[in-house]
């Protein structure tokens, strides 16, 4: 096996086959908050560039005209987004409420509170926000939305302080980074 590569990668899009690609933008970019940067034919389809990064042209691409697929939501079969706080993650939870959105699962990885669900046409998605704690992973369980920020972390603090992993997310990803310095030295 080769050594390790010197650079690292970043994650910058995903491109997802769809078979409604008006569905999936009013979904993604009425319920989600992306806007279309550019949305274009290509072969018997079309293709529709997303993002909500002014620095990222497209953080997704929706490709239509392409065969069936079947989809089937689980949780290693799901793209993630990031976002910045408790409240935002609240704010999207009630606009997949508003828009009808069933079967959204509330979890607690103990680094970070999610909500999981589908899109219109059975993708996975999990949106979330980082905790200010490592745990090892996998680690899940519940999480109520409606609590206030202060017993959120409170009550993840509690139910993983115990781990063995357990330590601030500063200091992990401190470590992690001189890890993989050390491996690119």
């Amino acid at each position: 096996m080769p050594a390790s590569p010197s650079s690292r990668l970043s994650l910058s899009h995903a491109t997802v086959a769809v078979r409604d690609l008006d569905a999936m933008l009013d979904f993604y970019c009425g319920v989600l908050g992306f806007a279309v940067t550019n949305r274009g034919a290509v072969g018997e389809g079309e293709m529709a560039f997303i993002s909500q990064d002014p620095t990222e042209h497209h953080q997704m691409v929706f490709v239509s005209g392409l065969p069936d697929t079947e989809h089937q939501f689980v949780m290693a079969d799901h793209m993630a987004f990031r976002t910045g706080s408790l409240d935002d993650l609240r704010a999207i939870g009630a606009r997949l409420d508003e828009a009808g959105v069933e079967g959204v699962i509330p979890i607690n990885h103990g680094n970070a509170w999610s909500l999981y669900f589908n899109d219109p046409e059975g993708n996975g998605l999990e949106c979330f926000v980082d905790s200010p704690f490592h745990v090892a992973q996998p680690y899940a369980d519940g999480l109520d939305l409606s609590a206030d920020d202060a017993v959120i972390e409170a009550d993840t603090r509690a139910k993983i302080e115990g781990d063995a992993e357990f330590q601030p997310m500063a200091e992990w990803r401190a470590a992690f980074r001189a890890r993989l310095d050390a491996a690119e030295a």
